[in-house]
């Protein structure tokens, strides 16, 4: 079942870099939740905010990039629950100069009628390591 939910977000990743809302909408509940670095820190639910940025994506010539799930983890809570933890590695190229950006990424699947449906991600950029610093006790 594990690799069933790296193929299933590989898919979605797919989805949303080929600009495929198709696709992301049939693997996405309609209230989905997440919160990602264009949300500002807020929570969004629903699918609207992300149909934002697909539309802008099939306005404009789709970009070419190649999406790698790198250092997956998955973790099953149930029969019907599963996270999957892992660094989003996009590489395309900038004015014929290729380039990577990583993100962190946690999604959240959940079975419904016999169905993985995409129900809540967080996304954030990379923290920049900071060496030497001791966080404390409350750096757990």
């Amino acid at each position: 079942m594990s690799q069933e939910i790296v193929e299933l977000t590989q898919q979605l990743l797919e989805s949303i870099s080929s600009g495929d809302w198709k696709t992301y909408t049939q693997l996405c509940d309609p209230t989905l939740t997440c919160f990602e670095p264009e949300a500002q820190g807020h929570l969004v639910e629903g699918m609207e905010f992300h149909k934002f940025y697909f539309d802008l994506q099939s306005d404009r010539a789709k970009s070419h990039s190649n999406v790698t799930i790198a250092s997956p983890h998955v973790r099953l809570v149930g029969e019907s629950v599963a996270i999957i933890s892992y660094t989003r590695l996009v590489q395309a190229l900038s004015s014929d100069m290729p380039y990577t950006k990583s993100f962190e990424e946690t999604r959240v699947w959940e079975k419904q009628d016999g169905d993985w449906k995409h129900v809540h991600f967080h996304r954030s950029r990379p923290a920049k390591s900071r060496p030497g610093r001791w966080m404390g006790k409350r750096g757990c």
